[in-house]
């Protein structure tokens, strides 16, 4: 996984509340076992007309939009427990996901594939649509060593919570064996001594 510690970077409003995994990425697109082309079919039946043409009103083909954060509504990635919600989601470019609140196993998910779900307050992810909103081309800033994201033409910023143990793995780019080999030698130290 890459590394992650900061981005400044522009970002993407879905204000849709409740947003399923079937929605993110439907049940049709889950024949591959890897990780990669999944981004192609991100909200594929929000994005494309039934004869793949792009829905013109959709926010991702909207081309005053862009950047590595999706803001989304609150109850983002319930329903199905389906790892390639995140992998959709990482695949198409983002880095972050923001939201007021996340289904649990999508934001384990997330997190488990090198994809922030940063978890903010009602008023502050109003702010961040708001935002948006206004200028398309503002930067959002979110910092993971410190925990805070922040709008950076206003300067409105808020602290976020994570497992220091994500963090961990997200600020290093590792995934769970990548963590287990970087012990390694206080492993070996460890049998050794009994």
């Amino acid at each position: 996984m890459e590394k992650f510690t900061t981005i400044q970077t522009t970002a993407v409003p879905l204000n849709i509340e409740d947003v399923d995994t079937d929605q993110i990425i439907p049940a049709r697109f889950l024949k591959a076992t890897t990780r990669e082309g999944f981004g192609d079919n991100l909200f594929r039946d929000w994005r494309y007309n039934s004869d793949n043409t792009p829905k013109q009103d959709f926010v991702l083909n909207n081309p005053i939009y862009s950047g590595d954060i999706l803001v989304v509504g609150k109850n983002f990635g319930c329903g199905s427990s389906r790892e390639h919600a995140a992998w959709a989601i990482y695949d198409y470019g983002f880095k972050v996901v923001v939201s007021s609140f996340f289904a649990d196993i999508f934001r384990n998910n997330a997190l488990n594939n090198g994809l922030l779900p940063v978890v903010v307050s009602p008023d502050f992810l109003s702010s961040l649509f708001a935002a948006i909103r206004e200028n398309p081309a503002a930067a959002i800033k979110v910092d993971l060593e410190n925990q805070e994201i922040t709008i950076v033409a206003t300067g409105q910023k808020e602290k976020f919570d994570i497992n220091s143990y994500k963090k961990t793995c997200l600020v290093n780019g590792y995934d769970d064996i990548d963590y287990l080999l970087s012990l390694k030698d206080q492993v070996e130290a460890f049998e050794q001594s009994r």
